[in-house]
């Protein structure tokens, strides 16, 4: 199997950036034929007046001519800091040369002077705003320096204006987009994209022990698991079962979920990680009987309840569901979904003014989730609220649509806020 770049030996970092080189140097010389024509009409973007924060002065052709050969010559033959100093140079000239910055960024980038190279990308994307490439290395950049919710933006910005076909540089950007939602506390959706990878054929350490910690909710990232951190091993043994099953590779994800429910049967959220992949492969009874097994380890472990109130929802029983969804609630108020849950059954046991309470409090924490206002549509229509009920299903209508083309819901069925594993 291919295996992703992940570590940080400088040849990997090379990859990555010649990579990325491409991706940028074809966003950068495929504009759209306006700006095609204008740029044969009127000089290259160098002649663009400097910032007025730079000290005015009036470029010599020939010296940035000069200067630029420099930098090119001593990147090609791998002298890094006669190139830094060249490219530093030819700036300073003409700051407005993307090219420079870009090429400068990557330099610093190879070294791991993540700073240098996140202050330079950051140039390269104020002057090229619509090359994806450069928000993207910014992002990674971001990443190591620990700026993880600009990180996620600018990755995320990258991946909507795309990198060409970079095929590595866009999966390198998708592990990364995971690892951030973990750190986030959004496990399910660093699970779902990290997945994606492995059902791609891909596999490395660094996947493998990224899906484990999605899977056990633990808001790490694998460089903080070595090989002394104490469940390192278990954590491995999590994420080989998640990849076998986003590989669709049943039997040996069974087999290996099988055997860490059972060897690992009383670590925090163990049980509710087999709960969910069960759940997943459409057997409710044996899910059930897993999110039940991990509330009697966890008495407070918030998502099992609310797991078995949605099965019991979806039984139609719903007399069994609400109190697990009521002590969802109290014990996690500021949880969407348990409101969710909690007014969609009370819905159904006809207790419609409490209902339409919950599920307006889901609506408020999470404005833009189609399914809330669905089931707000229904309450309001029950209770005789026409101009309410016409306004929820329109909202309802609008949020679908927009679901659809992102390809995302806001609220999963399982998404929390980050949460520590408990102590054992």
């Amino acid at each position: 199997m291919n295996a992703l770049p992940f570590n940080n030996s400088s040849s990997r970092r090379r990859v990555l950036a010649c990579l990325c080189l491409l991706c940028a140097l074809t966003a950068y010389f495929s504009q759209d034929a306006l700006g095609q024509r204008r740029r044969a009409r009127r000089p290259r973007p160098s002649a663009t007046p400097a910032p007025p924060t730079q000290p005015a002065r009036t470029p010599a052709p020939e010296e940035f001519e000069r200067l630029a050969a420099e930098a090119a010559a001593a990147r090609e033959g791998d002298r890094a800091d006669e190139a830094i100093a060249a490219y530093r140079k030819a700036l300073a000239v003409r700051p407005q040369w993307a090219e420079g910055w870009w090429y400068l960024a990557t330099l610093y980038y190879d070294r791991d002077n993540y700073k240098e190279a996140a202050d330079a990308f950051r140039q390269t994307v104020r002057l090229q705003p619509k090359a994806g490439a450069g928000w993207a290395m910014l992002g990674l950049c971001e990443f190591q320096l620990a700026r993880y919710d600009e990180a996620l933006n600018h990755i995320q910005q990258g991946r909507r204006l795309g990198v060409a076909d970079n095929v590595e540089l866009t999966r390198v950007m998708r592990y990364h987009e995971g690892l951030l939602s973990i750190l986030k506390g959004d496990f399910e959706r660093g699970q779902q994209t990290l997945g994606t990878l492995s059902y791609e054929g891909l596999k490395s350490e660094d996947l493998i022990i990224a899906l484990g910690l999605a899977t056990l909710r633990i808001g790490l990232t694998p460089k903080q698991i070595d090989l002394n951190y104490r469940d390192r091993d278990l954590i491995r043994r999590a994420g080989l079962a998640e990849h076998f099953a986003a590989q669709k590779n049943m039997s040996d994800a069974q087999r290996e979920y099988d055997l860490l429910a059972r060897d690992h049967a009383k670590v925090a959220n163990v049980q509710y990680a087999y709960g969910r992949f069960m759940l997943a492969n459409r057997d409710e009874d044996a899910a059930l009987a897993a999110f039940l097994r991990e509330l009697e380890n966890w008495p407070k472990h918030v998502l099992a309840r609310c797991q078995i109130a949605h099965i019991k929802l979806q039984r139609k029983d719903i007399q069994g569901g609400l109190p697990y969804a009521e002590e969802a609630v109290r014990q996690a108020p500021r949880l969407p979904l348990a409101h969710y849950l909690l007014g969609r059954l009370l819905l159904e046991a006809g207790q419609n003014d409490r209902a339409i309470q919950s599920l307006e409090t889901a609506a408020r924490m999470v404005p833009d989730e189609a399914k809330t206002y669905f089931a707000l549509a229904r309450a309001y229509t029950r209770a005789k609220r026409k101009a309410d009920a016409d306004r929820a299903r329109e909202t309802f209508t609008r949020l679908s649509k927009e679901a659809t083309r992102n390809d995302g819901s806001a609220l999963p069925d399982d998404t929390a806020a980050p949460e520590k594993p408990p102590e054992r």
